[in-house]
């Protein structure tokens, strides 16, 4: 007879070259499981290590996967993936967090919590744990910046120590290769519903004399970058609608004659501008829409309203087509209208300034129109049943 083990908790450590501190961060952590009892593993998510990490891991009694994809991301998916485990706690193998205090993160997955992230602002950070480009500003600009576009609850969104409840993680489908895979973790999880909680952890220093395999400009790059694509209402659609009406208003109020504004003159050239501006900012909606109908059509979690539901049951190819022509034939209308006044003087030399100011309104509009054409031509495309293997 056999006897099956169940393994509550892994503790998960990504590792690329942590000779120095490994058999410290595992040492803990075998404490820390022995001490509180629980049925668990150390497991070692190695990255292609050089140093001789994975003999200190098995030599210890951690068990080693190793993960060939290179990046952080790739390292904790592939540890993740080869988990025992109903529960993850995961953290850094350069001993900045403590591996032997891990109680409050334990108390809340059994409770019911997906996702428990540490909160290093709450626990304490160490003098020299954390630079202060990081500290002051990388950290708080981005946390905020998460909990504003995704009204997610975590106050520090980057804390390499945190625990999960295995399977919900797993359900949620993480991609991100490199160092926005922390951000992309808290975002899926706050936008799938899950629930989602915070303690505080103490950072001190690492233990390396090497420098660290973060890059505070690229890798804060990485974790911006991903909010924003992940929100495109504000990378895409409150910019671009503000771009349209400014500019569509503009050109339109200068096609009645030169316009002052505290002493500025506005007249042709402003409104050549300004019908440029109005495309931009009008592509810019169209691809916002395009890409919340494609990522909703995949299955990918993004923040939903009301407001966007009602507007995607009523745009289709149809609706889009005639919209588009009705705005192309305004400017066919305009353009007819000027081709009229031309005859009319023998097709003799009009006056430039007027000509121009009726013609980019009418050339605006033509090309709003075949924009919205195209784009309802896509949106026919993108709602097109596909059979899915």
């Amino acid at each position: 007879m056999s006897t099956v083990v169940v393994v509550e908790l892994t503790i998960l450590m990504p590792c690329l070259n942590e000779a120095e501190t490994l058999a410290t961060c595992i040492t803990k952590a075998l404490g820390y499981l022995e001490r509180s009892g629980i049925a668990g593993e150390v497991l070692i998510a190695d990255n292609g290590s050089t140093d001789g990490s994975q003999r200190i891991a098995t030599d210890l009694g951690a068990r080693v996967v190793d993960v060939a994809e290179k990046g952080y991301g790739s390292a904790l998916i592939g540890g993740i993936d080869s988990a025992l485990g109903e529960y993850v706690i995961m953290g850094d193998a350069d001993d900045s967090y403590d591996f032997s205090e891990l109680d409050g993160f334990v108390e809340r997955l059994r409770a019911g919590d997906d996702l428990v992230m540490g909160n290093r602002f709450l626990g304490g950070i160490e003098p020299g744990a954390m630079p202060p480009l990081h500290k002051y500003l990388g950290n708080p600009v981005l946390s905020t910046i998460g909990r504003f576009l995704f009204h997610s609850p975590i106050k520090d969104f980057h804390c390499g120590l945190r625990g999960f409840n295995r399977r919900i993680i797993q359900e949620l489908h993480l991609q991100t290769t490199g160092m926005e895979f922390a951000s992309e973790m808290v975002v899926k999880s706050t936008l799938g519903g899950r629930r989602v909680s915070e303690v505080p952890t103490t950072l001190k220093k690492d233990g390396r004399s090497r420098p660290p395999h973060l890059r505070s400009w690229r890798d804060g790059w990485r974790h911006l970058r991903f909010l924003l694509i992940f929100s495109p209402r504000w990378l895409f659609l409150i910019p671009g609608a503000s771009a349209f009406f400014l500019g569509l208003v503009g050109t339109l109020a200068l096609a009645f004659g030169p316009v002052t504004i505290g002493g500025a003159g506005f007249s042709e050239l402003s409104q050549l501008y300004l019908a440029a501006l109005t495309v931009v900012g009008y592509q810019a909606v169209l691809f916002a829409i395009l890409t919340k109908i494609y990522a909703q059509h995949e299955g990918f979690r993004i923040p939903r309203s009301r407001n966007f539901d009602r507007l995607e049951k009523r745009i289709s190819l149809e609706s889009a087509a005639l919209v588009g022509i009705g705005m192309f034939l305004v400017g066919v209308l305009i353009a007819g209208t000027q081709l009229v006044e031309w005859a009319s003087i023998g097709f003799g030399a009009l006056d430039a300034s007027a000509a121009f100011r009726a013609a980019t309104p009418a050339a605006l509009m033509m090309m709003l129109g075949a924009q919205t054409v195209m784009g309802g031509m896509f949106l026919g495309v993108l709602k097109v049943g596909l059979k899915r293997s």
